[in-house]
């Protein structure tokens, strides 16, 4: 099989709401305001985007109150409140388009998509009680570690990932010179979808790489986006069995974080569970 040369050695193990994670909620929301004679166009304007804002963690705490089963009805109610202290990252401006109402004459509607990032503060504190953190009543989660903490050169790597419920991954690794490779989905292995409670590997299965430690040293970092849905498309080019990573480093979480939204009744859209994660890893001779 193709080797992959990687620098691989000193491995931060990744525990679920750690400060590499990001448990997130990914939705589309509209938001609506009307002009009058004490409100200027460009105030109407940010009124509505303002409203989309708003409307976009009402969706996600929607969604989270149906996704999240907790028999432990304070752990649900933890996981609310977070979500309700939520920062909101505009991911794309599908839409901002002026329009004339019957009642209330020129009115402006906002599109958005967002990243509903629940309290980070809240979230460690729920990690930090007695949940256990596979539990897939849940928002999504999923580990990444090494099969052990020290490599030397020509030493083979193993990744392995475990989500607490089903999801879509991208997995990424990134060099000491900033280089990206994506070892997931590769040519070899285009399915990326995982059950939750599983342990996989990576390399396995139908991949034709493997991680083999060599030099330069330094930090590196392996990378997982995960979704409950199919994740946004980045630009890549084939390197041998593996995918090099064309999209500008600034771009890929934007990019990725692009999920695609199932449509619900009256043709709105849904919300979906997203996760980032990463583990940081070091060389030495």
């Amino acid at each position: 099989m193709l080797k992959i040369i990687l620098s691989i050695m000193i491995f931060l193990i990744v525990l679920p709401f750690n400060i590499y994670a990001a448990q997130s909620t990914i939705t589309e929301a509209e938001g609506y305001a009307c002009a009058g004679d004490d409100k200027s166009r460009k105030q109407t304007e940010k009124d509505s985007y303002d409203d989309a804002k708003r409307n976009a963690v009402d969706n996600a705490l929607s969604y989270i109150k149906t996704e999240t089963k907790v028999k432990d009805f304070q752990v649900e109610k933890d996981i609310v409140q977070a979500y309700s202290n939520a920062t909101v990252r505009v991911i794309e401006v599908k839409e901002r388009k002026w329009y004339k109402d019957e009642r209330s004459g020129d009115c402006h509607r906002t599109i958005l998509k967002a990243e509903i990032i629940p309290d980070e503060k809240a979230m460690k504190e729920l990690a930090a009680g007695k949940v256990a953190d596979d539990d897939p009543a849940l928002p999504l989660s999923v580990k990444i570690w090494t099969d052990k903490k020290d490599y030397k050169s020509k030493e083979k790597v193993k990744i392995l990932l475990k989500g607490n419920k089903p999801f879509y991954a991208r997995v990424l690794y990134i060099n000491a010179h900033g280089e990206t490779l994506q070892l997931l989905p590769n040519p070899y292995r285009i399915d990326n979808y995982f059950l939750g409670g599983v342990v996989y590997e990576i390399p396995s299965g139908k991949d034709r790489f493997e991680l083999e430690v060599s030099p330069p040293f330094g930090e590196e970092n392996i990378v997982v986006y995960a979704s409950s849905t199919e994740l946004g498309d980045i630009k890549v080019k084939k390197a041998g069995a593996v995918y090099q990573v064309i999209t500008g480093a600034d771009d890929v979480g934007v990019k990725t974080r692009g999920v695609a939204l199932k449509e619900k009744a009256a043709g709105s859209k849904t919300a979906e569970s997203f996760f980032e994660g990463k583990a940081v890893i070091n060389t030495a001779q």
